[in-house]
């Protein structure tokens, strides 16, 4: 397995010569690089012989006798496996290869997201409906409550930085990170998200944010857990230290985007900022610590946690219109006018929304599905009902052991 393995991250680290997202993230030998391609080399893209090495190292990892190997071992070549399909499907996606949205997540996810009827969105927006002031149009009436709750951009660095460490803070009473580790903040421009983290190895992370877009006082928490702790940045200092560096399996020293994993890291990072502020104390926090911070009237607080409550359900809205748009069921203005509708978004946050779906395409399956995946993993272990910090270490576990939950799971 370690020479597939190797191999493998041999193969993705050529792939990302070609196409600069494939890989998200490396922080294995530098021999392992490929040489620098020049522009004229990268027009002419190799499918054929890209697509005869993960076949012959799909066909290698399979000849392993699997009666010889450990539980740990069998996790280990399951978690390579389902990898290995996924750079096959990725491979094949960049050679003009064309798939349904569900057909393309479960070869690169191992995962379908369910799937939702208008009418069911439908009903979710009369609850909104019911608690937002004021009268006249529902998009409307949003837009005009939520810009109260905008983080002035003078104030935007201090308030996320003081997110940023107590999300660290509480993260630390219950997982250990290492002494050396850096977690920075940086302010960008003409981006189709609002916030990456960029993992750069050695317990090191940047995490970018697109000024561009309006920065609820919501999103100052969201950032700093999802983003940072216990989210992108401990998840791969936890990968990197506990399963690359620990176990010595090369195939952890790289995060390609499109990948089994991806489900785990986005879902374990929303699941998190729950975890971190659990809601009576996100509120409580919100209105001592980061309402003043941003000058937004804390007594506003209450009524906009409730309404974010309730936008929450309305998040497989934006699945079913990455499914719809990219199956050519729906055309790109029916896509703008159904995240505004169901979504709330000014234009403005609409067309952001609708490049990141051309871009990144069924990744946004990994946001909603994936926390559902890890939160039912999670609360399926009976001992958190009497010990809910239990819920830590299985997050943490997710990191260090090759662990994949089951995506065939009832939504509620």
């Amino acid at each position: 397995m370690d020479t597939i393995a190797e191999n493998y991250v041999k193969l993705l680290l050529r792939v990302e010569q070609y196409n600069d997202d494939f890989v998200d993230a490396y922080c294995g030998p530098e021999k392992l690089r490929p040489p620098a391609l020049d522009s004229n080399d990268k027009a002419d893209f190799p499918f054929d012989e890209f697509l005869k090495e993960v076949t012959l190292l799909l066909e290698n990892l399979e000849a392993i006798n699997q009666d010889a190997l450990t539980e740990l071992e069998i996790l280990r070549k399951t978690n390579l496996e389902k990898n290995l399909i996924a750079a096959k499907a990725g491979i094949d996606l960049l050679n003009g290869r064309q798939l349904t949205f569900d057909e393309e997540s479960r070869l690169l996810y191992d995962a379908v997201a369910p799937q939702f009827s208008e009418a069911y969105f439908d009903s979710l927006l009369k609850g909104i409906d019911g608690i937002l002031p004021g009268k006249g149009e529902l998009a409307e009436r949003h837009n005009r409550f939520v810009r109260q709750f905008i983080i002035p951009a003078d104030k935007l660095d201090k308030v996320l930085k003081v997110a940023t460490a107590d999300a660290r803070q509480r993260t630390g009473r219950y997982i250990d990170v290492p002494d050396n580790e850096k977690f920075e903040i940086a302010y960008v421009t003409d981006q189709p998200w609002t916030g990456y983290n960029w993992y750069k190895g050695n317990n090191h992370s940047l995490m970018e944010i697109n000024t561009e877009l309006p920065i609820y006082i919501d999103w100052a928490l969201s950032l700093a857990c999802h983003e940072g702790y216990p989210g992108h940045h401990v998840q791969s200092l936890l990968v990197e230290n506990h399963l690359y560096r620990g176990k010595g399996w090369v195939e952890f020293s790289i995060y390609p985007l499109y990948c089994p994993a991806s489900p785990i890291y986005e879902g374990a990072a929303n699941y998190g900022v729950k975890l971190a502020f659990p809601e009576k104390e996100q509120l409580a926090y919100e209105k001592e610590v980061l309402y003043p911070l941003a000058g937004i009237d804390p007594e506003l607080a209450e009524d906009y946690l409730a309404l974010q409550k309730l936008k929450e359900k309305l998040r497989y809205s934006g699945v079913e219109v990455a499914r719809r748009y990219l199956d050519g069921k729906i055309d790109r203005a029916a896509a703008k006018s159904w995240i505004m509708k169901y979504s709330l978004d000014t234009p403005e946050e609409a067309e952001n929304s609708i490049e990141f779906i051309e871009k990144y395409r069924t990744y946004i399956i990994n946001y909603s599905l994936g926390e559902d995946m890890v939160k039912q993993y999670i609360d399926a272990h009976p001992e958190v009902a009497e010990n809910p910090d239990k819920r830590w270490a299985l997050l943490a576990e997710l990191f260090t052991k090759p662990i994949r939950p089951s995506a065939e799971i009832e939504i509620r």
